[in-house]
């Protein structure tokens, strides 16, 4: 049997109330500011579409996905598929994404778990890019002066 390929993971400490998280994870105009310029559309209504537009290294892209979980200010999920995987539009071929909100010492946590990963490369890109997501988070929610 294959060995079992990890889920990517990112995590963060940020300084804010997870309300003002939440509301960052949620507001398409607010994601759009840290989530490299991707307009996302969706009812957050659990069973419903959500789709992803945007340019990524030059290319034009539109993901789609359907809205797994939605608890306020604590959990979000959702499946994942980009065509520019190459990859058809099955359902093995889509992740799902994870996003979780805890309070902590200092402010809140936000994590998130990428799974169905097809490779341990792929893991090591998801985490990064999701790290990348989240540090433009934190500097949005920690400096909002600075965008």
């Amino acid at each position: 049997m294959d060995e079992e390929i990890p889920q990517a993971v990112a995590s963060k400490l940020i300084s804010a109330p997870v309300g003002q998280i939440w509301n960052a994870l949620t507001d398409p105009h607010v994601i759009k500011k840290y989530f490299l310029g991707t307009d996302v559309t969706t009812s957050w209504q659990v069973g419903e579409p959500i789709t992803f537009e945007g340019e990524w290294d030059g290319k034009h892209y539109e993901d789609k996905g359907v809205v797994l979980s939605y608890e306020p200010e604590h959990r979000l999920s959702i499946s994942h598929y980009s065509p520019l995987t190459g990859l058809p539009d099955k359902p093995e071929n889509y992740h799902s994404v994870e996003y979780r909100v805890e309070q902590e010492a200092g402010g809140s946590r936000v994590t998130i778990t990428q799974g169905n990963n097809k490779s341990k490369a792929e893991v090591e890109e998801s985490a990064k890019l999701w790290d990348m997501v989240l540090q433009n988070l934190k500097e949005l929610l920690e400096d909002p002066g600075s965008h």
